[in-house]
């Protein structure tokens, strides 16, 4: 994570750069335990071999210091995802929690959801309002995902998806990652009586089960962000406390093949959208 004031002294793609470095360091340090993925086949093969696949992902544009170069120079050294916007408004994009200055994407944040999609790299669209959420919508070759946003409708906070834009999502083929951070999960009433409510791993599923009902089985995931919130659900502490989760779908009714889904398989369906839709592109452009 590089915060989004880096773009204020212009150290946001150094930064970044040296984060990706970590990340490679990290992998060739403990390669018994960690490998770096760059496409689905490498997830695919390096969690049969026993180890956890390292994706590479970039929360905010502003990585990119307006240049499509950068993004590309960031592509060719593992990036996979990047969430458009984080916490505040770029030059070209607006963001969910800051003042909106552009009417959602500018021509330049076009050719930034343009060249994402030419790299097969995942389009995140948490954090950024949700004019620039139907504006990626309307334009995107490829599968979106939220990598961890929850429900709006259930707990109103700009950072959440609404209904409106969760009944696009089959369309696009996209997924909504839900996000365990109690102030995006705890129903609106409960956090305004109680503003530090803490909320239950229950509360998640009811998330989870919205998304269902308005979307499909098919477009909801599981977005934790364990490492960037102050406060989770109790019963969803750290990645020990899944299986709370897996038993309450269970007892919800869902079978083994929808919560495999939930789980995993529906972001890895929209990663190998994305990677169809880049040789799809890059064919058309060299013809």
């Amino acid at each position: 994570f590089v915060p989004a004031s880096t773009r204020d002294n212009a150290t946001a793609l150094v930064t970044t750069m040296e984060q990706i470095d970590l990340v490679h360091k990290m992998c060739d340090k403990y390669p018994e335990t960690f490998e770096l993925a760059l496409s689905t086949g490498d997830i695919e093969r390096i969690v049969k071999a026993g180890k956890i696949a390292s994706l590479i992902g970039m929360e905010g544009g502003h990585s990119i210091e307006n240049s499509l170069q950068n993004l590309n120079r960031l592509y060719d050294r593992g990036a996979r995802y990047m969430t458009l916007t984080h916490s505040k408004t770029l030059d070209w994009a607006d963001s969910a929690t800051d003042e909106a200055k552009n009417n959602g994407l500018t021509d330049f944040g076009k050719e930034v959801v343009a060249e994402m999609n030419r790299l097969g790299m995942l389009i995140d669209i948490s954090h950024v309002s949700e004019k620039v959420m139907n504006d990626v919508l309307d334009i995107s070759e490829a599968p979106v995902i939220f990598s961890h946003s929850s429900a709006k409708s259930i707990c109103d906070h700009p950072r959440n998806v609404s209904d409106a834009i969760l009944r696009r999502l089959p369309e696009n083929g996209g997924v909504v990652m839900i996000n365990f951070m109690s102030g995006y999960v705890v129903p609106t009433d409960e956090l305004k009586r109680e503003p530090n409510a803490r909320g239950n791993y229950k509360m998640v599923a009811d998330h989870i089960e919205h998304v269902i009902k308005v979307a499909g089985i098919d477009y909801v995931g599981i977005g934790s962000d364990f490492d960037g919130v102050p406060s989770t659900p109790v019963g969803l502490d750290d990645v020990a406390d899944y299986p709370n989760l897996t038993q309450e779908l269970l007892e919800r009714g869902y079978n083994e093949e929808q919560i495999h889904k939930v789980l995993g398989a529906n972001v890895m369906r929209v990663f190998k959208a994305a990677e169809a839709s880049s040789k799809r592109l890059n064919v058309t452009a060299a013809k």
